[in-house]
Formats: structure tokens, C-alpha cells, sequence
């Protein structure tokens, strides 16, 4: 919740990933990086958001990082689609993770990015004064 959108991308993805391009066409000229509350990516999630939610996600992806309404829109409809049915299930904080995060954080992949996560986790929940789980 510190940045609107994660910093571009050095590397050459450009999170357009090409099974999904005949459903989900990736607009050369854009990139499908971190952006809002829950740092949607990936041509996957941009385009289905934005029909669900009434914006062009695939053609105008930064409108998730320059509209607020649209921004938080995003976060609730990737809430709902992806990770509810753990949070619901009483299923903890490591399901949610994965559920909003993936492979990257997920079985190992990347410890301190997980550690990291965890971490911020207890601070926010102390902030908050409620137990963390």
C-alpha cells in the first residue's frame, strides 16, 4: 500500500503472457506490471478486470495506477475472483499469499521476499492492535 504501481520493468517481460493472448490480446505499446493495491499483473487478469469492472484493461492498463475508483475496483474484483474461497475457508495467511502471489513467492521460490511479506503482515497487524493469527 506504498506505491500506486510497481516500477517498470528492466527485464524484457512485459507480463503478457502468450497463452492467453488469442483470449486476452496484449497491446505492444503497454506493459501488464504491478499496479494498485494488490499489484495486479499479466494480460490474464487486466483484461477479464477490466470488462468486469468497465475499463479497457488491455489497451489502458496505467488506468488502474491513475484512477483511484478504478484502482481499488481492480483490487476488490482480484480479491474476489482469486483468493476469497481460502480467506473464506479459513485457509490462513499462506493461501491468501499464494493465491495473490503464485509460484513467486510460493514453494520456496523466493524466501525473503516471503519473509518480507510475513513480516510486514505482523507490523500492520500490531499497528492495527489486532492478533495476528
Amino acid at each position: 500500500l506504498c506505491h500506486i504501481e510497481d516500477a517498470p520493468t528492466t527485464s524484457t517481460s512485459n507480463y503478457c503472457d502468450e497463452t492467453y493472448t488469442k483470449q486476452y490480446p496484449c497491446n505492444a505499446n503497454k506493459a501488464y506490471y504491478g499496479r494498485g493495491p494488490l499489484r495486479m499483473t499479466w494480460n490474464f487478469n487486466y483484461g477479464p478486470a477490466g470488462k468486469s469492472i468497465g475499463f479497457d484493461g488491455l489497451n489502458s492498463p496505467e488506468t488502474v495506477s491513475s484512477d483511484a475508483v478504478i484502482s481499488f475496483k481492480t483490487a476488490l474484483w482480484y480479491w474476489i475472483v482469486n483468493a476469497r474461497e481460502d480467506f473464506l475457508a479459513g485457509k490462513g495467511f499462506g493461501a491468501t499469499i499464494r493465491a495473490l502471489k503464485g509460484e513467486s513467492e510460493c514453494d520456496g521460490a523466493d524466501r525473503e521476499a516471503v519473509a518480507a511479506r510475513a513480516k510486514l503482515y505482523v507490523d500492520y497487524c500490531r499497528r492495527l492492535r489486532v492478533d495476528p493469527g
